[in-house]
């Protein structure tokens, strides 16, 4: 994949917080930028859990996938995908499976730039990225299916993700993305739900001249998955959907897993 072009080093901003790098900042990454760690330390500042949170969401999605995996699906829709970490969607998917199929989707320049790494796929699976803005759902699933078979289960990952979308739009979205997988298919879903202090730190991360980020009322998150059946435990903090010990400590981040009946 080549992305050195003038289009390209256009994209990409060093002067201004990129959300992708800012979320990168608090799971403790080297990726990003001197402004991005100022905006990730003022956000901490005015919320201190915004660090546990960006854990928690990560730690959520592999016990997630793992749990998918282990339950026969194969093929997985990581939308919103931000920057490479350990234990991407992939790495755990196929660590079960190699068999296993993923599709990335972003538009962030800088993840593109390190597509490549999610790109390493297990020689028995196959991995391929989507630069595409999360609100085309056909035009991200069209290209999807040229990796994905749409008449098998898909695993539709959007997590920390709807945000970025105001909450009536953010619900439709992700209806129309389970509206073209198949009976059998699953959402994973999780996002920071409305208090004070989460409002405090949405209200912080706007002081970064960029694009806010929408926190979410509990039903604008539930009512992304109508018409699915939850998975236990349901809809929960992130920290207590499975966790590994019994002592998770819950976070104003919540999330399920659902299927497609």
């Amino acid at each position: 994949m080549s992305v050195d072009n003038d289009d390209f080093r256009r994209r990409i901003r060093s002067d201004i917080p990129h959300s992708a790098r800012v979320w990168n900042a608090w799971l403790g990454g080297k990726d990003h930028y001197p402004v991005d760690r100022d905006l990730a330390d003022v956000v901490s500042a005015a919320y201190p859990q915004m660090v546990d949170i960006a854990r928690a969401s990560r730690a959520f999605q592999i016990r997630a996938i793992h749990h998918l995996a282990s339950a026969g699906v194969r093929q997985f829709l990581d939308v919103g995908t931000g920057l490479p970490v350990a234990n991407s969607t992939h790495e755990v998917a196929q660590s079960i499976a190699p068999e296993s199929r993923i599709v990335y989707v972003d538009n962030d320049p800088i993840v593109l730039a390190h597509a490549e790494a999610l790109l390493t796929s297990a020689p028995q699976g196959r991995t391929a990225y989507v630069d595409a803005d999360l609100s085309d759902v056909d035009a991200v699933v069209d290209e999807a299916a040229k990796t994905l078979d749409l008449s098998e289960p898909v695993a539709v990952l959007l997590l920390s993700t709807l945000g970025h979308l105001v909450p009536a739009e953010g619900i439709e979205v992700v209806q129309r993305y389970l509206a073209r997988m198949p009976s059998g298919s699953y959402l994973v879903l999780c996002d920071t739900v409305t208090t004070p202090q989460t409002l405090a730190a949405q209200e912080a991360y706007a002081s970064g001249d960029n694009p806010p980020y929408l926190v979410r009322k509990p039903e604008e998150i539930t009512d992304c998955a109508k018409g699915l059946e939850l998975v236990e435990p349901g809809f929960v903090s992130i920290d207590r959907w499975r966790p590994e010990e019994d002592d998770a400590v819950p976070v104003d981040q919540w999330g399920l897993v659902a299927r497609k009946p």
